[in-house]
Order: structure tokens, then C-alpha cells, then sequence
């Protein structure tokens, strides 16, 4: 069993917004996001798996590709399928911090068109 913190992981920057490993294995990659006001994680997809977004604190506009953007805040979870465009931006003045879980571990990693 593998249990963390996520204050333990969490790196603010000014520059891009900081990806923290956790956890890298055949099954999983477990990552801790940290992003400031207007920090944006690109829009991106993983061909060959599927990334689960736990919001642990903040909100974010949430961009799935084909201009369709939620809100996402604390609590909430978002599901990106294998192949799905997805990325966030920062669009509240408090951190937007998550938990990225993408499975399999060799899901692989494309930033999308723009």
C-alpha cells in the first residue's frame, strides 16, 4: 500500500505550473499539479490511457477540446478518456491544486493541436 500527502508534493512556481510524481508504476502514474492564478496546463492527450482529476483545492476552466469548457472547483473529478483533449486553466484567485491519476503507467503523452 502507498499513501501520501498532497501538501507534500506540492510545488508552487511562478513560471509554469509544477508537475509533482508521487508515484510511477506499469499500472499508474500518480501526479500533484499546483497552478497559480491564470496558470494553465496545456491542453494535451494520453493515446493510450485515461487521466482522472481530483481537485483538491481552487477552480479552473477545464478545456476538452472542440472549444467545450467546464468549471471544475474543489471536490469535483474529471475524467479524460483515452485519446480526450483535455488541459485547465487557473481562473480563481486561490491555487488550483490536483491529483492527475493516469493508467496505465505508459499511457503516453501528446500536447493537442491548437
Amino acid at each position: 500500500m502507498a499513501d501520501f500527502s498532497v501538501d507534500e508534493y506540492v510545488r508552487p512556481s511562478n513560471g509554469e505550473p509544477i508537475r509533482s510524481v508521487v508515484l510511477e508504476t506499469n499500472d499508474s502514474v500518480v501526479v500533484v499539479w499546483h497552478a497559480h492564478h491564470g496558470q494553465e496546463i496545456a491542453s494535451h492527450v494520453h493515446p493510450h490511457g485515461q487521466d482522472t482529476w481530483t481537485v483538491i483545492s481552487g477552480e479552473a476552466e477545464y478545456h476538452q477540446g472542440n472549444g467545450i469548457v467546464t468549471h471544475l472547483k474543489a471536490g469535483d473529478i474529471a475524467i479524460a478518456k483515452p485519446g480526450q483533449v483535455h488541459g485547465a486553466m487557473n481562473s480563481g484567485p486561490e491555487p488550483f491544486i490536483f491529483v492527475s491519476v493516469v493508467a496505465p503507467g505508459n499511457a503516453g503523452f501528446a500536447l493537442a493541436e491548437k
